[in-house]
């Protein structure tokens, strides 16, 4: 795409052809084929790009957006396969202590926050205990996701008041490329591959799912906009229902 002209449904095709041919070269280690990105990326491309066609059409540099003739086209994919830590991972990680007033313990520490509160990284790092009040002995709040806007309700669990504690109250303020980068050092060095900031949220859903919360309450406490979103959590632990299913069916055939 050089030119207005070059703007045809054909055009965003080409592109979108293009894209799929590029390779993610600067997240390759040394020695590895380069991967291609992947199709999260490239929806976020069309996106961007079809934010700009808007923008010309209101300034009048453009009559009409390729994109309207492709409605339903190059839209994010669906993701079921969220990954998520086992109970014995979010126990190795609690129960592991890296150097107090080190990089590395803010590091951990904003994971469990993330973990046990199921806050993204950019509301983790606008927390403020302000916004918090006292329920009896709970710690509880109201609040609104940064990125959507849609209100979540939040309760300081009890791994998240030690982190809180240890920091005075106030959570490690940390770059996300360089906590994540940390992460995935501090992970590793625990025998756990691949952390990332987004996988505390994701481990929140599915170890509350898994504790029993009603779907509908982890909605709630995630901060989505629809239940659909929240049972894509519940579909991965399909293994850990079939389980249920099978003590039931034992206690039944033992009656028989």
């Amino acid at each position: 795409l050089r030119s207005w002209s070059d703007l045809t449904v054909e055009g965003i095709y080409e592109w979108d052809a293009w894209l799929r041919k590029l390779t993610a070269t600067n997240q390759t280690k040394k020695g590895e084929k380069p991967a291609l990105i992947g199709d999260a990326t490239i929806h976020n491309y069309h996106k961007d790009f079809k934010a700009i066609l808007n923008r010309a059409i209101e300034v009048g540099v453009l009559q009409q957006s390729p994109y309207e003739r492709l409605r339903g086209k190059f839209t994010r994919p669906e993701d079921d396969n969220y990954e998520y830590l086992t109970d014995e991972q979010i126990e190795l990680i609690l129960n592991t202590h890296p150097v107090p007033g080190t990089q590395m313990e803010s590091v951990r520490d904003l994971f469990i926050f993330q973990m046990f509160t199921g806050l993204s990284y950019a509301d983790a790092q606008t927390f403020d205990i302000k916004n918090y009040h006292k329920e009896g002995d709970a710690w509880v709040a109201n609040g609104k996701r940064i990125k959507t806007g849609v209100p979540y309700v939040s309760q300081l669990l009890p791994p998240v008041i030690d982190v809180l504690e240890r920091h005075e109250w106030q959570l490690p303020q940390i770059p996300n490329q360089k906590y994540n980068m940390q992460l995935k050092t501090f992970g590793n060095a625990i025998g756990i591959e691949g952390l990332h900031s987004h996988l505390a949220r994701h481990t929140f859903a599915t170890y509350m799912l898994s504790k029993g919360v009603k779907v509908q309450n982890v909605m709630r406490m995630m901060g989505h906009k629809k239940i659909e979103q929240t049972l894509k959590y519940a579909k991965v632990l399909g293994k850990d229902v079939h389980e249920d299913f099978d003590k039931v069916a034992k206690e039944l055939k033992k009656r028989g």
